[in-house]
């Protein structure tokens, strides 16, 4: 069959091919035999032949190459086949989205997340959902942004509430700016240092803190904090990462530790840990949500991604008023 050349294809108007069309490509990919194909789409042989010549004049091109013994796609038809599967799938996703719907939303959403909001963003927002979907079922995979986002990438998770790591190269990644993590120092309800009318750097040199290891991003900032002005970074350290552990010393010591803002507000708020009186120019990057962009969203987790949005907007906007 003669081919058109890009600038004939530029011109053509386009069409759509109807879903009986897309079943019977399909069905001849999948038994290379037009006979059977027919078959399996319950039409006769003479109106399945009928039907893919009118896709190759559709298209200007020839889908299959005609065998001896059956048939086989050209590299047109396997670039239609392609995404006519990825239509068909999309589709079925679709079918069973209304059947959720008209069930009530139910099914199961996978979310990671990064510590910081999960503390307060991801509580909010799936209390918020589950008022609406109660039948939803909902789980939460807190880790590094590096691990989730292998998790993600490997269909164990629908979306993220991370940083995209600075090695990850993968196009198909979608990220939503969220926020920035700003970091405090918090210690015990009763420190001595609460008191302390005007707190500067040189005051916390000597002290003891609790800090997540050598190596990491955090670790750097706060090291080079010290250094910027002119201070030996502290070098009496705890090294862990594990809250429990971080809670219980600071509860029971006059120890230090490097908290993001937004979680030591949520233990200063139920009475557990104290936010020290002194600004610490120690940032994060900015964290947001991480999606695939070959990935279509079930109803259920549609829902806790339009919630988590809505949740974020009220509590970042509420952040940056109360530093204004």
């Amino acid at each position: 069959m003669r081919t058109m050349d890009d600038s004939q294809l530029a011109r053509r108007p386009r069409h759509q091919l109807k879903t009986r069309q897309m079943a019977l490509l399909m069905a001849i990919d999948e038994a290379r035999n037009l006979h059977q194909a027919a078959l399996a789409t319950h039409m006769s042989q003479p109106a399945a032949s009928k039907m893919l010549k009118d896709m190759e004049e559709l298209f200007g091109v020839a889908l299959f190459e005609r065998l001896p013994r059956g048939m086989r796609p050209t590299i047109y038809g396997e670039t239609l086949i392609r995404h006519v599967r990825m239509a068909l799938d999309n589709l079925t996703q679709g079918q069973s989205a209304i059947t959720a719907l008209q069930a009530g939303l139910s099914g199961q959403v996978n979310l990671g997340v990064i510590l910081t909001p999960s503390m307060t963003l991801v509580p909010q927002a799936i209390a918020a959902t589950k008022a609406e979907a109660p039948h939803l079922s909902v789980g939460v995979e807190v880790g590094t942004s590096d691990v989730l986002v292998d998790g993600l990438k490997r269909g164990r998770l629908d979306f993220l509430i991370a940083r995209i790591p600075a090695q990850e190269d993968d196009l198909n990644l979608i990220y939503e700016d969220l926020s920035e993590e700003t970091e405090c120092a918090v210690v015990r309800p009763g420190h001595p240092l609460l008191e302390h009318p005007a707190l500067t750097l040189q005051d916390l040199c000597n002290s003891v803190w609790i800090l997540s290891p050598r190596g990491s991003i955090l670790r750097h900032q706060f090291d080079m904090l010290f250094r910027r002005n002119g201070l030996a970074a502290p070098i009496n350290v705890i090294e862990t990462t594990a809250m429990s552990v971080i809670k219980a010393l600071l509860q029971q010591t006059d120890f230090l530790h490097l908290m993001p803002m937004e979680v030591a507000r949520y233990y200063a708020t139920s009475g557990e840990l104290s936010i020290l009186p002194i600004e610490l120019p120690c940032n994060m990057d900015s964290y947001g949500l991480i999606m695939r962009s070959d990935h279509v969203l079930a109803p259920g987790a549609s829902l806790l991604l339009r919630t988590l949005r809505r949740v974020a907007s009220s509590i970042y906007s509420r952040q940056v008023t109360s530093k204004l």
